[in-house]
């Protein structure tokens, strides 16, 4: 029998039978389709952190105070910023400070228990370009000497202000202006829970001591591990182990490892799924070859070997199989492209995983029809027709 005599004997089985050939290709697909998921999903939130990094950049380091031998706390020095400023690669340097007791209220009639956790920062005029931040709505702290605030993107939301650009806070026992609202800010998220105001307003109204808390510095992409291992002993030369340097991209990567080990237990998930596809296109095909006993009496009677029926049903699994994994692939490839839509992510779907996705399919299709090909094979003419 040729090759494509094979073939096409399978897809007549196989037409004859609409209905449980769909339901048993389903559960093929649905594993196909959660495996590829898993990882198209999985690539795209990677290529979305590359996509950020690149837009943001891997060249910011942080550096805060730590604490002392001791374990007090500690602070920077008042001129930690200009010193860092003077390192020859650093291209652009900001600052925070930290107003301690300081709390902000929609109004002055909330009990001092309930300020939702907003930190009130002093902030320096470049700090938006050097951490990366956006203004979503109003402007940045233009006249940083007057009662004005900027708030992060969380902040606003735990005041209920929206966009309410122009409406007052009640900052620290004074009223200040809300004159903008912060985008998230991937690189620098405790500013979106916090209350930015102008670095003069914090030291005239509030009391501010000056001391930088976080001091923010940009580098060449070529130096900036040569700038981290000075960063500290620039910033408090008189005790640099005082001193915490962080690069805040590092977070980013780090939570790209998390994904990725999330994404092996998915896998594991979809490859039980799988698994109980391919065991229901084995159901099918023992059930198919106890109802077609006498369609195989007569084949072989007509002079078919078993090598000849073996393969027939053999090609029945594989086609079974393969249709479900094309459909997997095919659902796999809308949920990864319907999910980055959603999230404005890049859809990324590697081709190696639709190649892996069918060459599995393949596999649990060979392994699902080898046993009922070898009993129908096995069967004699006489009581294949008998029965």
């Amino acid at each position: 029998m040729k090759f494509a005599d094979v073939w096409r004997l399978g897809a007549i089985g196989l037409r004859t039978r609409p209905l449980r050939v769909v339901l048993s290709a389903l559960g093929i697909a649905i594993g196909i389709a959660a495996m590829m998921s898993v990882v198209g999903i999985s690539a795209s939130s990677r290529a979305q952190v590359d996509r950020q990094l690149a837009a943001l950049g891997t060249n910011l380091l942080t550096a805060g105070p730590g604490r002392s031998f001791f374990g007090d706390d500690t602070h920077l020095p008042d001129g930690a910023e200009a010193m860092v400023a003077r390192i020859g690669p650093v291209t652009g340097v900001s600052a925070t400070g930290r107003v301690p007791g300081a709390k902000v209220y929609r109004t002055d009639r909330i009990p001092a228990a309930e300020s939702g956790g907003i930190a009130v920062l002093a902030a320096r005029p470049g700090l938006p370009a050097t951490v990366g931040a956006t203004v979503h709505a109003g402007t940045w702290l233009v006249a940083p000497t007057y009662p004005t605030v900027v708030l992060g993107s969380r902040a606003a939301s735990i005041l209920g202000l929206g966009d309410g650009l122009g409406l007052r806070v009640w900052l620290g026992d004074h009223w200040f202006t809300v004159v903008g609202i912060l985008d998230p800010v991937p690189l620098a998220p405790e500013l979106d829970s916090a209350a930015l105001i102008g670095w003069p307003a914090a030291t005239e109204v509030l009391g501010f001591d000056g001391y930088p808390t976080t001091i923010y510095s940009r580098s060449r992409d070529d130096a900036v591990q040569q700038v981290a291992a000075v960063l500290a002993a620039t910033a408090n030369p008189e005790a640099p182990n005082e001193v915490q340097v962080s690069r805040p991209s590092d977070a980013l990567a780090a939570k790209e490892a998390t994904d990725q080990a999330y994404t092996g237990l998915l896998l594991g998930l979809g490859a039980v799924a799988l698994l109980v596809g391919g065991v229901g296109v084995a159901n099918t095909m023992v059930i198919s070859v106890l109802e077609r006993r006498p369609e195989i009496g007569l084949r072989r009677a007509l002079g078919a070997t078993r090598s000849h029926v073996r393969l027939q049903f053999l090609a029945e699994s594989l086609l079974l199989a393969a249709l479900g994994g094309l459909g997997g692939v095919l659902l796999g490839l809308l949920v990864t492209e319907s999910y980055a839509a959603a999230r404005s992510w890049p859809a990324v779907l590697p081709w190696w995983s639709m190649a892996a996705g069918l060459a599995a399919t393949l596999v649990i299709g060979a392994m699902a029809g080898l046993y009922p090909a070898m009993r129908a094979a096995r069967l004699s003419p006489t009581t294949a027709l008998a029965s």
